[in-house]
C-alpha cells in the first residue's frame, strides 16, 4: 500500500502552508509531517522516495504545490537580486534567475490554480497571479533581504507585513502633498546653493534627495504613532546641510553666513566647516507630540560618528528614560563606500545586542551613491551589497530606488515599525546617484564617463514624483510651481539678510544636558578642587567592598581578595591601587554620581587588581559589591567590552557626552592598544571643544610602564597624547600613589566643567610594596600635580624630574647608593603643567647644579620633547634610552641592560 496515499485526500493549500511553516521553523511542525518534509527535501530532484522494497511517488498535484511553494520561497530569498532599485545603472545579472523553469514549472502551469496561494494570503489562484503578486512585492522599487533571519516570529512578521499591501504604500492625497513638499524643499535647496555658491564644497544630496521626505516621515511617525520622545542622528557629509535645514530647521541665514566664510563670534573656539556641525532642537507635530532631535557633530572620518551617536543614545536611555529604549530612536546615515570599507562599521554593528552597548535597535540608512570619492563600487567591496555587514546580526535590509519617493517613505515606515517591535537593527540601502563629483569642485567624468553621461540626462526626482501625482490627479499643474516659488522666495530673503550679519556662531549641542556646566580655560584647570571624603565614610565603603553578601558564596580566591581588602582598611591602613580606586567610585556614588567603565577585561582588570564584579560560585550571578551599598545614590555599571578599541572608545565618548554626571571610563587592555582608537583621540577627545563647543568628561586609562614585556606592552605612547595637548583641551596624568589617583578621579566629577582625562596607569605598581596610601591620605588630601621629595634640600645638587613607575626604580637605586645629593620630583600632571608649583619646588633647592628630566622611554618617545618645549623654568638635561624605532626591546636581558643604563646615567656625575 502507498503509505503517502493520504496526501490525495489532504487539502493541498494546507500542505503548502505547513511546508512553508516547516521551512521557517522545522520544530514547529508536527513530527510525522516534519519527517515527510525532510524526506521530500532529500528527494527533491526526482520528487520520489525510495526504500528497499518499493518506490513511492508523491501525488502529482501535491508535487506541483510544492514546486510553487519553492517558487514563492525563491522570490522571498532571492527576489532582491532582480528588483528595479537602480535609477542610473543596469543591474548586474545573477544566476539562476527566478524563471519558472528553474523551479520545475512550465508555461502550461501558468493558468492552473494552486492552493499555495494561501501562503501569500491570496487563496487558491492561478500561478500567473501568484507570480505577478511576487514580482510586485519582491522585484519592484524595494528589494527585501530577510530570509536569513533565524527567528520565525520575525520572518512571519515580514511575510505578513509585505503581503498586507504588496510592499507598496497607499498614501492619502494629503500625505502625498506632504511628501512632495519635503522633496521640493530638498531639491530646491540644493539647486539654490548650486546657483549661489558655485564650486563651493557642500557635499550635495542631489541624486538622493528622497532621503529628506523619508526622514521627515519616519520622525513624524515615530513621534505620533510610537511616542518616541527623542532621536539621535549620526551622519557624514553627504546631504548634511539639507538635513540641517529641512529636517532640523537650522536657520538658513546662519548657513549662508557659514558659506560666506565669516569669522566666528566666539574668540575662544576655532569652529569647523559647515558640514561638520551639529544641532539640537525640539519639534512639535500637529497632534501635540514633541520629539527632540540631536544631529551629532562629526569629523571627516565618516563612520566615527556612528559609535558616538550610539553612546549618546545609550546615555539618554539610562539617564532620561529609565532604560526604556522605545522612547529614543538612533538613526545612522552612512555612505555606501564607508559602511563597506570602514572597520568601525562592523564594530558598531557588533555592539547592537551587547548588554553594555545596546540601544534598542538602530535604523541604518545608506545614502548609496554607487561610488566612493572616485572609486567604483566594484573596486570598493567584495560583498554583493554595501550593506552586507547587516547580516552579522541577522538584521533585515531594504534596498530602495531613491527615485521612487513613496517607496522610500514606505521603506522608512516599515523599518521604524520593525525597530519598535523587535528592538533590533534594520538597514535601508537608498540607491541613488551623485550628481556632481565627491565635492562640487570635482570633475567625475575623469573616472566615470559613462555613468555621468547617464546622470546628466537623468530626470530630477522632484519632477518624477510631481508627474506621477499630476497623472493620478493628486495635484494640478500649478501646485508644484507654487510651492517651489514660495520656498525659493524664503531662501532668497534669508540669503539677502545673511549679508548683513558680520560673524557666524557655533550653536551649542544638547544644551539642556549640559546646563550648569560652564566651559573653562587654563586658569580654572590649575585651581585646587575639594576632593576630601570623611574617613568614616571611606571605612563604610571599604566594609561594603570587603564583605561577602548574605546568601552568596564566592570562590575561595575571591574571598581571599575581600579578606585582603579588609586587612588593608581595618588593620594595616595601607591601601593599594585597586582599593583606592574602589573607594573613589564608592564615594562618588554616595554623592549621587554614577560610574560607567567599559573596555577589554575591565571587570577584574587586565592585571587582576579591580575585581569590580564577582560571581556567585553556585548561581554565577554577577555581583557588584559597590551597588550593594545602601548609602549610594548613584549606580556603577561595568562591562567587559567586545575586542574593539575604536568603536568602544567612540561609544563611551558619546556616553560621556550624553551623561556628564556619570564618571565614564574607557580602559585599554594595554596602553599601546589605544592606537587602534587614534581617530577618536585626534578628532573628538582633543579637539571637540574647540571645534564644536563640546565639553566631555571621558576618562581614558592607559596602562604604561617598562617591565620587560616587549615592544607592544610597555609604552602607551605618551608622546602622542602630549602632542595633542594645547591651551586647555584636556588633562594628562601619570600618578604614583593610590591616593593621588583617588583624588584625580574625584576631581574629575567635582569640577563644574568637564575636560577629557587621560591617565597613564601602572601595572607592576598595582602590587608594589611602596605604592600604598592611608585612609587619611584619601580623607584629607587633594590631587597633587607635583610631588616633591622629602630629603634635605640643602644637600641636593641634582634635581631630577620624573614620572610614574620610573620614580620607584630611581628611588630604589638612590637608596642602594645612599645618595642624599639627588632629589626626585614627581610630575603627576603632565598637562597642563602646574608651573607655579614647579617653580616653588625648584626654589626649595638652592644648591642645584644640574636639572634633569629622566624617563625610561627612548628619547624620541615619552615626555622629553614636551618638556623641552613647555618646561622653561630651568634648563633641563635629559637622561633616557637613546633614539629607537621600537618602544622597548623584546629580549628581557637587553631590556634590563638598557633600563639599568638609564638609571646609572641619572646618578652619574658626568
Amino acid at each position: 500500500m502507498d503509505k503517502f496515499s493520504f496526501l490525495n485526500a489532504a487539502h493541498t493549500g494546507f500542505i503548502a502552508d505547513l511546508y512553508d511553516q516547516y521551512l521557517v521553523n522545522p520544530d514547529s511542525v508536527e513530527p510525522s509531517w516534519r519527517s515527510f518534509f525532510q524526506g521530500y527535501d532529500l528527494a527533491n530532484e526526482d520528487y520520489s522516495f525510495k526504500d528497499d522494497e518499493t518506490s513511492l511517488e508523491i501525488p502529482q498535484e501535491v508535487k506541483k504545490e510544492f514546486l510553487v511553494v519553492d517558487l514563492i520561497n525563491g522570490y522571498r530569498t532571492r527576489g532582491h537580486l532582480f528588483t528595479k532599485t537602480n535609477p542610473v545603472r543596469d543591474r548586474r545579472q545573477y544566476q539562476p534567475t527566478l524563471e519558472i523553469e528553474n523551479f520545475g514549472l512550465t508555461e502550461n502551469d501558468l493558468d492552473k490554480e494552486f492552493s499555495a496561494g494561501d501562503v501569500l494570503g491570496l487563496g487558491r489562484v492561478k500561478l500567473s497571479e501568484i507570480i505577478s503578486h511576487l514580482k510586485t512585492i519582491y522585484c519592484d522599487s524595494i528589494g527585501v533581504e530577510y530570509m536569513y533571519m533565524r527567528n520565525p516570529i520575525k520572518l512571519k512578521w515580514w511575510q505578513d507585513r509585505l503581503n498586507t499591501n504588496d510592499n507598496h504604500p497607499n498614501y492619502s492625497i494629503e500625505s502625498k502633498k506632504y511628501i512632495l513638499g519635503k522633496l521640493n524643499q530638498a531639491v530646491t535647496f540644493e539647486s539654490f546653493l548650486q546657483t549661489k555658491y558655485v564650486g563651493q564644497k557642500r557635499f550635495s544630496l542631489e541624486g538622493g534627495e528622497s532621503l529628506i521626505p523619508g526622514m521627515a516621515v519616519v520622525l513624524r511617525e515615530a513621534a505620533e504613532t510610537f511616542g518616541v520622545k527623542e532621536c539621535v542622528l549620526g551622519m557624514a557629509h553627504r546631504g548634511r546641510l539639507n538635513t540641517l535645514v529641512n529636517i532640523f530647521k537650522k536657520p538658513v541665514r546662519d548657513l549662508f553666513s557659514e558659506f560666506e566664510g565669516k569669522d566666528f563670534e566666539d574668540e575662544d573656539i576655532d569652529g569647523d566647516v559647515k558640514y561638520h556641525l551639529g544641532l539640537t532642537l525640539s519639534k512639535t507635530y500637529r497632534d501635540g507630540n514633541e520629539i527632540k532631535m540631536n544631529l551629532v557633530p562629526n569629523p571627516s572620518h565618516l563612520e566615527t560618528v556612528a559609535a558616538v551617536a550610539e553612546g549618546i543614545t545609550r546615555a539618554k536611555i539610562d539617564r532620561k528614560y529609565d532604560g526604556d529604549s522605545s522612547k529614543i530612536l538612533p538613526i545612522i546615515i552612512h555612505g555606501d563606500a564607508a559602511i563597506a570599507g570602514q572597520g568601525i562599521a562592523y564594530e558598531v554593528v557588533q555592539m547592537a545586542k551587547l548588554n553594555g552597548y545596546k540601544t534598542g535597535g538602530t535604523i541604518h540608512i545608506v545614502v548609496n551613491n554607487q561610488i566612493g570619492f572616485t572609486t567604483n563600487y566594484l573596486d570598493a567591496r567584495s560583498s554583493t551589497y554595501c550593506t552586507d555587514v547587516a547580516k552579522v546580526t541577522l538584521s533585515p535590509v531594504l534596498h530602495v530606488n531613491a527615485d521612487d519617493t513613496e517607496a522610500v517613505c514606505h521603506a522608512m515606515q516599515m523599518a521604524l515599525e520593525f525597530r519598535m517591535k523587535f528592538k533590533t537593527d534594520i538597514f535601508i540601502d537608498l540607491l541613488g546617484y551623485r550628481k556632481y563629483g565627491h565635492n562640487e569642485g570635482d570633475e567625475p567624468r575623469f573616472t566615470q564617463p559613462k555613468l555621468y553621461k547617464a546622470i546628466s540626462k537623468h530626470e530630477n526626482v522632484k519632477e518624477i514624483y510631481a508627474e506621477k501625482l499630476l497623472q493620478e490627479g493628486s495635484i494640478d499643474k500649478n501646485y508644484l510651481a507654487e510651492i517651489t516659488t514660495e520656498f525659493k522666495s524664503m531662501l532668497e530673503t534669508e540669503f539677502d539678510e545673511s549679508k548683513k550679519v558680520e560673524t557666524s556662531k557655533v550653536k551649542e549641542f544638547m544644551q539642556s544636558t549640559w546646563e550648569g556646566f560652564d566651559r573653562e580655560e587654563l586658569p580654572a584647570m590649575l585651581q585646587p578642587v575639594d576632593t576630601k571624603y570623611t574617613a568614616d565614610g571611606l571605612r563604610n565603603i571599604a566594609k561594603v567592598v570587603s564583605t561577602v553578601p548574605e546568601g552568596v558564596k564566592f570562590v575561595r580566591k575571591a574571598e581571599r581578595i575581600l579578606q585582603g581588602r579588609a586587612k588593608m582598611a581595618f588593620e594595616t591602613n595601607q591601601l593599594d591601587w585597586g582599593m583606592a580606586e574602589n573607594l573613589a567610585y564608592g564615594s562618588l556614588m554616595e554623592e549621587g554620581f554614577n560610574v560607567r567603565i567599559s573596555g577589554q577585561d575591565v571587570e577584574r582588570g587586565t592585571f587582576s587588581h579591580r575585581h569590580a564584579i564577582l560571581r556567585d560560585e553556585l548561581s554565577e550571578e554577577r555581583i557588584n559589591l559597590l551597588n550593594r551599598n545602601p548609602k549610594s545614590k548613584g549606580q556603577m555599571t561595568i562591562y567587559n567590552s567586545l575586542l574593539s578599541e575604536y568603536g568602544v572608545l567612540g561609544f563611551d565618548y558619546g556616553y560621556a557626552m550624553g551623561n556628564p554626571n556619570t564618571l565614564t571610563i574607557w580602559e585599554a587592555q594595554f596602553g599601546d592598544f589605544s592606537n587602534g582608537a587614534q581617530i577618536m583621540f585626534d578628532q573628538y577627545i582633543s579637539a571637540a571643544e574647540d571645534k564644536w563647543k563640546l565639553q566631555n568628561g571621558i576618562v581614558v586609562l592607559l596602562p604604561h610602564g617598562y617591565e620587560g614585556q616587549g615592544s607592544e606592552h610597555s609604552s602607551a605612547r605618551i608622546e602622542r597624547y602630549l602632542q595633542l595637548c594645547a591651551e586647555d583641551n584636556m588633562t594628562l596624568a601619570n600618578c604614583t600613589t593610590p591616593a593621588n589617583f583617588y583624588h584625580l578621579l574625584r576631581r574629575q566629577m567635582k569640577r563644574d566643567y568637564r575636560k577629557p582625562l587621560i591617565v597613564f596607569t601602572p601595572k607592576s605598581l598595582l602590587r608594589h610594596t611602596k605604592v600604598i596610601s592611608s585612609i587619611e591620605d584619601l580623607a584629607t588630601g587633594e590631587f597633587q600635580e607635583v610631588i616633591d621629595d622629602t630629603i634635605n634640600p640643602e644637600k641636593v645638587t641634582k634635581l631630577v624630574f620624573c614620572m610614574g613607575k620610573f620614580y620607584y626604580d630611581l628611588l630604589e637605586e638612590r637608596e642602594n647608593l645612599e645618595r642624599e645629593d639627588v632629589a626626585l620630583v614627581r610630575i603627576e600632571q603632565l598637562f597642563p603643567l602646574h608651573l607655579e608649583k614647579l617653580q616653588k619646588v625648584i626654589d626649595r633647592y638652592p644648591n642645584v647644579k644640574d636639572y634633569v628630566w629622566a624617563q625610561e622611554e627612548p628619547r624620541n618617545m615619552g615626555a622629553w620633547s614636551f618638556m623641552l618645549e613647555r618646561f622653561d623654568l630651568v634648563k633641563l638635561n635629559v637622561r633616557s634610552r637613546k633614539y629607537y624605532a621600537v618602544p622597548a626591546a623584546g629580549s628581557s636581558t637587553r631590556f634590563k641592560k638598557r633600563h639599568k643604563g638609564v638609571i646609572d646615567s641619572v646618578f652619574s656625575n658626568e
